[in-house]
């Protein structure tokens, strides 16, 4: 059965950092790509960083230069560093996981989730 646990979120000041993690347990980390996603409220989940196998990373526009994904597959952790944080990137983070990954940016292109960590970023 295939787990994704994240953890890190909370309460942080605009300006301030988080480091959110997620631990995956049940599959074949190594092979996945994976990826943090977010959704606010009243708002459709949305992408947020991704990164593959062989440790390509992609951002949305409104994290990349802020936020940094990366991963350990010796502990099957992801991670994701953000920086210089803004009232509009409060939300809950999702970490993601894909079987075999087709480049796409949608949730449906991902087949395992977390249950989520809550992020706010009080101005």
């Amino acid at each position: 059965q295939v787990q994704l646990v994240e953890s890190g979120g909370g309460l942080v000041q605009a300006g301030g950092s988080l480091r959110l993690s997620c631990v995956a347990s049940g599959l074949t980390f190594s092979s996945k790509t994976m990826a943090w996603f977010r959704q606010a409220p009243g708002k459709e989940r949305e992408f947020v960083a991704t990164i593959t196998w062989k440790s390509f990373t992609y951002y949305s526009r409104s994290v990349e230069g802020r936020f940094t994904i990366s991963r350990d597959s010796v502990k099957n952790l992801v991670y994701l560093q953000m920086n210089s944080l803004k009232p509009e990137d409060t939300a809950i983070y999702y970490c993601a996981a894909a079987d075999y990954w087709n480049q796409g940016r949608l949730p449906s292109n991902f087949d395992y989730w977390g249950q989520g960590t809550q992020v706010t970023v009080s101005s």
